[in-house]
Formats: C-alpha cells, sequence, structure tokens
C-alpha cells in the first residue's frame, strides 16, 4: 500500500456550511466546477460533489446533481472521478438516499454506514441496494466515523449486506464541533484489514497533519471546506485548491506519487 499512488478527493462545500462561514465556499454549479478545476490542476483525481437547492439548502434532487456534473465535466473534463455524496444531513431517509443513487446511476458514491444500515431492520434493504450497486459499477465509498463502525462494517461484508471486499472506507476525524486528532487514525486502521485501500478526511486545523499521517501510512486523503479552511496556523485558505497544493507537496517529500486519472479509477474499481 505505501507504494500506491496517492488519490485525493476534495470536499469543496458540503451540506451545512454557507458563503457566511467562508465567502469562497461554492455552492452553485458554476462556482462548484471551477474549484473542481482549480483542484484537479492541482493534482485532486475525485470530487466529493454536495448541492444546493435555490435557497442554499442541502439537496439529493438528482436534476441539481445533472446540472452540476454537467458543470463540472464542461469546467474539469475527464480529469475528475466525480463521487456524489448521500448524506441526509437530518433531511433524508434511507430510501431516499438510496433512490437518488438508483436514478442517477452515478460512476462513484458515499455512503454513510450508520445512515444507510442503521440497525438491524435496514439490512434487508441495504442488502438489495448494495447488491445493485456493485451489479451498475459503481464506485463505492464508505463512510465510518469512528473504530466501532470499522467493524460493524467487517460483519456487514462477512454476513453478505454488503458486497464482498475490499471495501474503500473514508474514515472521519473529529466533528464540526471538535477538531480532529491525528492519533485516532490508528483506532479505524487496528481492524481494516491490510491490503485494503482507506482514505481519511479531518475536521479542523489537525486536517493537514492527519493528511501526512495518512500519507506516510499508504493511505489516501479527503480535503476541503466541508472540514476545513483554515491552515495549521489558523489563517482562512483562500480555497480548496490550496488544500490540494500543500498535500502533494507533502507527498512529493516522502517520494509518493499522486494518483492520475487512471490510477484513481484503477483503485476505485472503475477500470482493470
Amino acid at each position: 500500500m505505501a507504494e500506491a499512488p496517492l488519490l485525493v478527493t476534495v470536499a469543496p462545500n458540503g451540506a451545512r456550511r454557507t458563503k457566511a462561514d467562508h465567502p469562497a465556499l461554492p455552492i452553485a454549479p458554476v462556482e462548484i466546477a471551477v474549484e473542481a478545476g482549480r483542484c484537479a490542476e492541482a493534482g485532486a483525481r475525485m470530487l466529493h460533489l454536495h448541492v444546493r437547492d435555490g435557497e442554499g439548502r442541502h439537496s439529493l434532487d438528482p436534476e441539481l446533481y445533472r446540472d452540476a456534473i454537467a458543470a463540472v465535466r464542461a469546467e474539469a473534463g475527464d480529469d475528475l472521478v466525480i463521487q456524489v455524496t448521500t448524506e441526509a444531513a437530518g433531511l433524508y431517509r434511507p430510501e431516499d438516499q438510496m433512490a437518488v443513487i438508483r436514478d442517477l446511476e452515478p460512476e462513484a458514491a458515499s455512503f454513510a454506514l450508520r445512515e444507510l444500515v442503521p440497525d438491524a431492520a435496514s439490512e434487508p434493504p441495504a442488502r438489495d441496494f448494495f447488491a445493485w450497486v456493485a451489479d451498475a459499477g459503481i464506485a463505492a465509498q464508505y463512510i465510518l466515523y469512528n473504530p466501532d463502525e470499522v467493524s460493524r462494517f467487517l460483519d456487514l461484508i462477512d454476513c453478505g449486506v454488503l458486497p464482498p471486499g475490499p471495501g474503500h472506507a473514508l474514515f472521519v476525524l473529529g466533528r464540526s464541533d471538535q477538531d480532529a486528532d491525528p492519533k485516532y487514525l490508528f483506532g479505524f486502521l487496528q481492524e481494516w484489514p491490510d491490503d485494503w485501500p482507506w482514505s481519511v478526511c479531518a475536521f479542523g486545523q489537525a486536517e493537514r497533519r492527519v493528511a501526512a499521517l495518512a500519507i506516510a501510512l499508504g493511505g489516501h486523503v479527503r480535503v476541503g471546506f466541508e472540514n476545513n479552511f483554515l491552515s495549521p496556523g489558523g489563517t482562512r485558505l483562500a480555497n480548496t485548491a490550496e488544500q490540494v497544493a500543500a498535500v502533494h507537496r507533502m507527498a512529493d517529500e516522502i517520494g509518493r506519487p499522486l494518483a492520475n486519472i487512471d490510477d484513481a479509477k484503477r483503485l476505485l474499481g472503475l477500470i482493470d
């Protein structure tokens, strides 16, 4: 894993932040597209895409997704894998989250385990849905918020609710009201299979330290204004492309190459 090219994913907006938090937060499709293009130039190869409705609220509307995807493709071409989010943000039920993926059939999507499979009663529909996701060739990334969810994720694979591994997880460190602590990454990795891919994102000013640790350990990195818009010193960053450039520099310093688009698609299972 240590020699694998580094996949850098960008999350430039998220579900909750607004321009009151940062005036450069991209909300409209054209703003997202411009930022996506900058990030691709800086070395990112996957966009974690959120869209907003006309009042700036988080949305899973397939038509809004189609508009944003078209805008990103027009700006960045095929240099980015576009991963749509299914985040509920307190607004959507699991059936709504599944419905948008069935409608869109995107190339990649992220799924929070605690939202889509919260309990035993949710397992039968999740089994059918994730089997369909696999059959459709959609690159699934599973979002895990604490080490206990790693154990449950592996159990759900073992019992057939989730497709056979290797799975790709995103480990989330910290919360919107609590900066990440890099050492907590080791709790996620304790049970994670050595040869399975993983990525990490981190809330707050520790984002870059967490990214450096992940790069050194052979993992992959997601950065962006969804989780943090401050430099390690506490100054406000101009845009998510600055975060990508910082990750690029760190990877160069330890001799780990960034993934090109074919590397990214191969890692995500989109090509052989």
